[in-house]
């Protein structure tokens, strides 16, 4: 049979974690299925055709549109609903790795990945523009056109059942995963990252998008309460992460620390540096108010940094007892956390095990499977 796949999200230049995710469930998928085939589809009036993946298989091959992408999305696609997609490329089922706008037929079965739903339940999260194009694209309407939704988390699936009213059989559950380039690495005495010759030589981590969601300033805040004892005097505050949106509170917080010249912003980071950087960090703190699915303390876990995480959302779900819980918005429980942990090796030496073998749960190949099994469920039978 011939499934159709959007990867327009592999367009970006910069990874992000739905770009992550969907070049490594394809990857997994293409190594375990070689009855099928693939036809991969983006549309780009430029030839970036240098930055896509290749994806080398014979069963797979990749078919382009060349359209400027505001007239294909927003004109083409969302109001003449031409042209229909599985009909240009000719596939028998359709699979959307997030939400966008598409033109499908009506004989063609069609699933999407929903990631989460913080949109629709936080508006206060994003910035005007983002609200708009989320208003735009009408996530309910879509999802209600798909034959099957997979959720990113039973916490998504919740989100879905409630906030777009569909019904639970509709919708399946498949984590996503964490590439094996996330590993420990017991001689860190060796480990130089290239493009940040300047990292502390004890630090505590966040890593993600500079957006109010992620809950940045709650952990400069929680760091200044930490300082305050003298015995932490050593370790130093990374922030890592592409730049988002309304985080004005961020570096207010930063600017009126006054630990600010031991709080450092890196920026993006590649992905080449980040089991590096999760190696050399003594903690990772990710107090966010709402995940879908919350990748990098999964990522950080795997390298065997000890992890503060949200009891909210998906996060208990996916970190569970391999790392420390907090209430995002109790400064004082975050702060504490990171005494406990930064205090005590065993504690240190105790998750660090635990978040290692966690990890392993969320297996690529595990995934893949379950979304094999997904969708020649709704293949046509011959």
């Amino acid at each position: 049979m011939i499934i159709g796949i959007d990867i327009r999200t592999l367009m970006d230049e910069q990874y992000s974690g739905v770009s992550e995710y969907t070049f490594n469930l394809l990857n997994a998928i293409f190594k375990i299925d070689n009855k099928n085939e693939y036809k991969l589809f983006y549309n780009s009036w430029h030839n970036i055709s240098d930055r896509m993946p290749k994806f080398n298989y014979d069963n797979v091959k990749i078919v382009k549109t060349k359209y400027p992408n505001k007239l294909f999305n927003n004109i083409l696609q969302k109001i003449f609903k031409t042209p229909k997609i599985d009909k240009l490329l000719g596939v028998d089922i359709f699979f959307m790795p997030n939400i966008g706008f598409i033109s499908l037929s009506s004989q063609c079965k069609k699933i999407i990945t929903i990631h989460d739903l913080s949109f629709l339940r936080y508006y206060d999260f994003f910035s005007l523009k983002r609200n708009l194009w989320h208003k735009i694209i009408n996530v309910r309407k879509i999802i209600k056109n798909f034959d099957h939704i997979i959720a990113m988390s039973e916490n998504t699936k919740k989100d879905i059942i409630e906030l777009c009213k569909i019904t639970e059989k509709k919708i399946s559950v498949i984590y996503s995963c964490i590439s094996e380039k996330y590993y420990k690495i017991d001689d860190k005495k060796n480990i130089k990252i290239k493009n940040f010759p300047n990292l502390p030589k004890k630090f505590i981590l966040f890593l993600g998008t500079l957006e109010p969601r992620k809950n940045v300033d709650g952990i400069i805040k929680a760091y200044n309460k930490l300082r305050k004892n003298n015995n932490f005097n050593k370790y130093k505050l990374v922030i890592a992460g592409g730049e988002g949106w309304k985080n004005k509170n961020i570096y207010n917080a930063f600017k009126n620390s006054k630990y600010k010249n031991d709080i450092q912003f890196l920026g993006y980071v590649e992905n080449k540096d980040k089991n590096y950087l999760y190696n050399l960090a003594d903690l990772f703190v990710y107090p966010s108010f709402y995940e879908g699915f919350g990748l990098p303390p999964l990522e950080a876990m795997a390298c065997g940094c000890p992890v503060i995480t949200s009891s909210v959302s998906s996060l208990p779900e996916i970190v569970g007892l391999a790392g420390i819980m907090v209430n995002p918005h109790d400064i004082s429980e975050i702060s504490q956390a990171m005494y406990d942990i930064l205090s005590d090796k065993n504690l240190q030496n105790k998750l660090s095990q635990r978040g290692i073998e966690k990890a392993k749960e969320f297996n690529w190949k595990k995934s893949a499977k379950e979304y094999l099994s997904c969708l020649n469920e709704f293949l046509p039978k011959k």
